[in-house]
């Protein structure tokens, strides 16, 4: 058991650190994919992963792999096609999720032809699924100060997020804050996507933000215990995908979203509100 379970991580440093930056990640991209999702906003964090692309390929050209450029330009990409998105849905009549693909289409392609132009197709395998068995101390500490800033920004903005989960229309009525609420929670998917490229990638990080959310969603109701529990299932899944890489001499991104997956497909029979457990109540408690 030891040998299987906890020798690679005690015996390679690499492994920790890929663990923690792991593990860090969830913590932040849990809560952040549960309020997309209660949002209707999922396929929206899949476009801003593509999203973020140009600016990440941006930052590669001025410097290689550094980190800090990569961020930074990821980051100012993401949040410039969130707001022409959001522009295009209040000056025309296209709503703001077709814009969204529209520009993140554009974006992803731009990304690519980028790195292209400088890197080699290894360059371009790391910037789109990540390196996570590389990160070093500085991409650790970016990834603490994404999910540090993420937790904080979360925090302040709770209520008035989870009542425009609830209701949109009443919250406009009686307050302001819907708008920089708004705002302010694209810039935290934003931020918590480029602090998982790192390490996983721009295609792969919003993976450990959505799966957990979707499968802990089978468990229970609340969107604090449905918060909490993808946490734990972004946690469980990134230390079994590592595991399964390190034995299997497999790639270690894939792993962990392939774990994440397997828990939303268990999750999703399984579950007390899944496929087997709604066919065996009577049909008065599923309505209700």
């Amino acid at each position: 058991m030891y040998e299987y379970f906890i020798a690679p991580f005690a015996q390679f440093g690499f492994m920790q650190r890929a663990l923690a930056g792991a593990v860090i990640l969830s913590i932040s991209a849990g809560p952040i994919g549960v309020f997309l999702m209660f949002r209707r906003m999922s396929l929206a964090g899949d476009a801003m992963a593509h999203a973020i692309l140009p600016g990440a390929a941006a930052g590669f050209l001025v410097s290689g792999l550094a980190i800090l450029p990569m961020t930074i330009g990821g980051f100012a990409a993401g949040l410039v096609v969130a707001l022409l998105a959001g522009l295009v849905s209040r000056l025309t009549l296209q709503r703001e999720d077709t814009s969204l693909a529209a520009f993140y289409l554009i974006s992803l392609a731009l990304g690519v032809l980028l790195v292209s132009l400088r890197g080699s197709n290894v360059d371009l395998m790391h910037v789109l699924f990540g390196t996570v068995l590389a990160l070093n101390n500085d991409a650790l500490l970016l990834i603490g100060t994404v999910s540090s800033i993420s937790l904080v920004g979360l925090a302040l903005i709770w209520r008035p997020l989870f009542a425009e989960c609830l209701d949109p229309t009443f919250l406009r009525s009686v307050s302001r804050a819907g708008q920089p609420v708004h705002l302010i929670f694209l810039a935290l998917v934003v931020l918590n996507l480029v602090g998982g490229f790192q390490a996983l990638g721009t295609l792969m990080s919003v993976g450990l933000m959505m799966l957990p959310a979707a499968a802990a969603r089978f468990w229970v109701r609340s969107i604090e215990a449905v918060a909490g529990l993808a946490v734990l299932i972004g946690v469980a899944s990134s230390y079994l995908g590592l595991l399964l890489s390190y034995h299997l001499e497999v790639a270690s991104g894939p792993s962990i979203i392939l774990v994440a997956g397997a828990a939303y497909i268990a999750s999703l029979i399984l579950g007390r509100r899944g496929v087997l457990f709604s066919r065996t109540q009577p049909t008065r408690h599923r309505i209700a």
